[in-house]
């Protein structure tokens, strides 16, 4: 785990993410170049750290598609950031994988519904 890399905008976990090594993480300069991200550029403007600080979440955003990324954020908002990942932390240790190897997806996408994330990350099961 990487702590200091903590959670991207998005709610992403760059803390956990093994893809990119020397990354920053996404609030730290490690995705600078992709302005194209309409929720970095969002957070920015209104000043957040981030979707799990606003009052318009969940917003229409085709990232929020995906069940993990809205568990994760309201998780955040509901927990912080060091709960969370603590939870990661334990969860890694324990051997649930964030990302299968060279895939942006891993345990926390197999699960079937938000409860079962939630279960998962909280509680280190999810069935």
């Amino acid at each position: 785990m990487y702590r200091e890399k903590g959670f991207a905008y998005c709610g992403l976990a760059c803390c956990v993410c093994s893809e990119n090594a020397d990354c920053a993480g996404c609030r730290n300069g490690g995705c600078s170049e992709r302005n194209w991200c309409e929720i970095q550029r969002c957070c920015r403007a209104k000043g957040l750290a981030g979707c799990w600080e606003c009052a318009e979440f969940p917003c229409g955003a085709g990232m929020f598609q995906k069940p993990r990324l809205r568990v994760f954020v309201r998780l955040l908002h509901e927990h912080g950031e060091n709960e969370l990942a603590d939870w990661l932390e334990r969860n890694e240790r324990a051997g649930i994988i964030y990302h299968d190897p060279g895939k942006l997806t891993g345990d926390y996408d197999r699960c079937k519904t938000e409860e079962e994330i939630e279960r998962l990350v909280k509680h280190g099961e999810a069935w």
